[in-house]
């Protein structure tokens, strides 16, 4: 079949074809109002029939859902004395010096809050059993309240969640029913409540996007990104709405390891700018994964890409504040009416306007000349906010690259410097359509040497929705000193565990003996709230990897019995094998034409990318162009195509 990757951003939907060897590359508009119609759209445009592909994509359905509040109707179960435990949380303020902080609506309603028996105690024994008069109140409730999913969340169901199912069997099966003993089966009710909460809140509105979906591509064989970088069957994810937070991004992470990879770079400092957002990570050898990552304001505990996102993209509006402070972002001009030199009705400053009214950005170069740009809109939409500021349009147009640059500059620095990372030992990997215009000052801000702009960098999120593999990642509580467990009692829980995910994958057609798994454990100090991850080997290993990673993070160790707390499973099915393209040996390697750019004297070259010869240096002022983005060469920069057709850029110093 052909392999077919789709990337649903905020302003384009993204498509790489794989097929007989060959990558085909295609970008529509997004219509984020029903975004399976922007895929439809495309692959229509692409002239593929449905029933000869294997589509991966990356859903932004869940992630809009939970940022803009428009989950379903949604009534949570809990035990008595904690229908309020979500809205209680960690009791943490987000701005610690401010008493006065704005009320925040709760994630549940107080009349959505349901309370019922069946509790367990921290042993497992039953402190209050659940009987048939509280199956029959809880049903009574549920018939009055006309909730479209419920969220059961009861204390110690990691231990045994027989009670959650007993529960789900009074529940008619047109409601989403979501169960913490299966969702997150781990210690920590209110990260655990969340994660099962989130999953119920926006399972709904998955699933129907997923059936809308499918039902348009009869035929076809449709996978899902997860937030952890592995593929989902369609059919599957509509249960594991909460593992689908940051599907889009993940691909993007994928596809940066994978040229990564090719061109021999294995230590990868990412930032991924698209239409609306800027997404940065650290790649050693593979994408980080945190157990602590956030959606908006709300936690999310399952396993995700660890990465920090800000509101800067290319769609990014530019305003003056009260004081007369420039800001860019974070709201954004979007796919509709988008930046105003696409014509579609936008007439506020966004980024894009600014690099194209510094010549940066072609007008008659866009998505290979599919799309002109409106060079005279985007004089129009800056000309007020410049004569605010009293300087020329061209001026502006530079003040908002340096304020959205700094942005991105300090995003990097949280996800590198702050964690004790020296960014000048990496790359600098710039994705998205608006990256490569911006890799240049952001490496030179940082300090570093080197940066790389991978082959199809703007559709490198669906570029990685064809690298990744079918996989699955498993959790459990498992508490107690590591040095007491009995290894037949760990090798057992790590066996049942293992056994779910091969069970699933192996019903997405995945053959068993092709899935490899990776075990770990989450150990702490006795005494301490939070845990470290480390690899399963042996108990006295795991320790000594324990106490090594903890003194490196926080400057000693401890002299305290080593706890374990959670076991996890990491499986993974075959990736399909796919190659770059090589770079072109028989282009000119010379340039297209000349362009002026603001505050470069003279005419600098313009490029086109597919029109490089391999090996070939280019020495910066010059512009790249190709069908799915530009990049920006800046003075004092040597850029050069390696084997794979990536683009390797070198720091010459000033």
């Amino acid at each position: 079949m052909k392999l077919l990757g789709i990337d649903t951003g905020g302003t384009f939907t993204d498509f790489v074809l794989f097929d007989q060897g060959q990558l085909q590359i295609h970008k529509v508009l997004s219509t984020p109002h029903a975004p399976e119609e922007a895929i439809l759209h495309g692959i229509a445009e692409l002239g593929l029939n449905p029933a000869e592909l294997k589509v991966i994509h990356g859903s932004t359905v869940a992630t809009n859902a939970a940022l803009e509040g428009k989950g379903v109707r949604t009534v949570y179960i809990g035990n008595h004395g904690l229908a309020d435990l979500l809205t209680i949380g960690r009791q943490t303020r987000e701005e610690l010096y401010n008493f006065h902080p704005k009320p925040q609506p709760p994630p549940v309603p107080q009349e959505l809050c349901l309370e019922t028996h069946g509790r367990l105690a921290a042993d497992g024994s039953v402190v209050t059993p659940l009987t048939d008069k509280d199956l029959d109140d809880l049903h009574r409730a549920l018939i009055v309240l006309k909730p479209q999913a419920v969220a059961i969340n009861l204390l110690f169901s990691y231990l045994d969640g027989h009670y959650e199912q007993s529960i789900k069997s009074i529940i008619p099966d047109e409601i989403f029913c979501s169960l913490s003993s299966e969702v997150l089966p781990e210690i920590k009710e209110y990260e655990r409540g969340m994660a099962t909460w989130l999953n119920a809140w926006v399972g709904p509105l998955v699933a129907g996007y997923l059936k809308r979906l499918s039902a348009g591509l009869p035929g076809a064989q449709l996978s899902v990104m997860q937030s952890s970088g592995e593929t989902i069957a369609a059919d599957q994810a509509a249960h594991q709405a909460v593992r689908m937070l940051l599907s889009g991004p993940a691909g993007g992470l994928v596809g940066a390891r994978f040229v990564g990879k090719a061109s021999g770079c294995n230590q990868l400092l990412s930032f991924d700018m698209g239409g609306t957002s800027t997404d940065v990570a650290l790649i050693d050898g593979t994408p980080r994964l945190t157990n602590e990552g956030r959606i908006g304001r709300y936690p999310v505990a399952v396993p995700m890409v660890d990465m920090h996102t800000i509101g800067a993209g290319g769609g990014s509006i530019a305003t003056l504040d009260a004081g007369g402070m420039l800001q860019v972002g974070p709201e954004s001009a979007g796919a509709a009416p988008g930046p105003a030199c696409y014509g579609q009705g936008g007439r506020l400053p966004t980024v894009t306007d600014a690099n194209l009214i510094l010549g940066r950005l072609r007008p008659d170069a866009f998505l290979g000349g599919h799309m002109t740009l409106d060079t005279s809109a985007a004089h129009n939409a800056i000309a007020p906010l410049a004569a605010q500021m009293g300087i020329s349009h061209e001026a502006a147009a530079e003040g908002i690259i340096q304020v959205a640059n700094e942005h991105m500059i300090r995003a990097l620095r949280v996800i590198s410097v702050q964690r004790g990372v020296d960014p000048r030992d990496y790359t600098l990997v710039s994705f998205g359509g608006a990256g490569g215009l911006h890799v240049c000052a952001l490496a030179e801000a940082l300090g570093m040497q080197q940066a790389l702009v991978p082959i199809h960098a703007g559709v490198l999120s669906a570029l990685g929705m064809l690298a990744t593999q079918p996989g699955r990642q498993l959790s459990r509580t498992l508490l107690g000193p590591l040095l007491a467990m009995e290894s037949s009692k760990l090798k057992q829980a790590f066996s049942e565990l293992a056994a779910e995910g091969i069970a699933a994958l192996v019903a997405e057609g995945v053959a068993a003996d092709s899935i490899e798994q990776h075990l770990s454990v989450d150990l702490r100090y006795r005494g301490q709230s939070y845990t470290l991850n480390v690899p399963w080997r042996s108990v006295t290993k795991s320790i000594d990897a324990f106490e090594s990673q903890h003194e490196c993070r926080y400057g000693h160790r401890m002299s305290m019995p080593v706890e374990l707390v959670n076991l996890r499973v990491a499986l993974h099915g075959p990736a399909t094998t796919i190659q770059l393209t090589s770079p072109n040996q028989k282009g000119s390697g010379t340039a297209y034409t000349h362009g002026k750019i603001y505050g470069i004297g003279g005419e600098i070259p313009i490029y086109a990318r597919d029109s490089l010869i391999g090996g070939q240096p280019i020495a910066g002022p010059a512009l790249i162009t190709e069908k799915v983005a530009t990049t920006w060469l800046a003075p004092h920069w040597i850029g050069q195509q390696d084997a794979t057709g990536n683009l390797l850029l070198i720091h010459q110093g000033t």
